[in-house]
């Protein structure tokens, strides 16, 4: 049923079945955002928070979160090698081959907007804030190209940071020994 954990990859239909749970998502997306193990009932009231848009979430959606967690989304999680799931303790870390499915999460800009798109779109709008400022276009004419193209190399680098932080699990779990 689970892919052997060890080297080989996940297989589209695999990751496919990691992917169409919402709260296996949920929960993927918040242990990205922990470098160190999460105790199950943190990851529950934070899961179920996301679900419900409050803070805290109602008690009998918690326990509900909690529940399935534990009971089918962390083992199944644990069963594809995604997470390190220590049901005594009940705590979770998710786990370096979790990278294998990263590529299917991480194409969104918190606003919705692929990364892809958001890169193009400043790239463009930088080159043609350039251009327009020295052809001396109206609006434009009164602020030097070499600002515009600073502004914009600078807006360029804050993204990447902020998509190197947001990511820095992916970095982070390249230290840690497979499985």
């Amino acid at each position: 049923m689970f892919a052997q954990q060890g080297n080989d990859s996940l297989d589209p239909e695999e990751i496919h079945e990691i992917l169409r749970n919402d709260r296996r998502r949920l929960t993927l997306k918040y242990l990205k955002q922990r470098l160190e193990p999460v105790p199950l009932r943190d990851l529950s009231e934070r899961v179920a928070e996301l679900e419900s848009n409050m803070s805290p979430a109602p008690r009998d959606l918690r326990q509900s979160v909690y529940n399935s967690l534990h009971q089918t989304h962390l083992p199944k999680l644990d069963g594809y090698g995604i997470v390190d799931y220590e049901r005594d303790q009940k705590v979770v870390s998710l786990e370096a081959r979790a990278k294998d499915i990263d590529v299917y999460m991480g194409i969104s800009t918190p606003v919705g907007v692929t990364w892809a798109t958001y890169y193009r779109s400043l790239g463009v709008v930088g080159l043609l804030a350039v251009v327009l400022s020295g052809a001396d276009a109206p609006l434009f004419a009164s602020v030097e190209p070499l600002l515009f193209g600073t502004v914009f190399m600078l807006l360029f680098a804050v993204s990447t940071v902020y998509q190197l932080w947001a990511r820095r699990w992916f970095y982070a779990s390249a230290l840690l020994p497979d499985g």
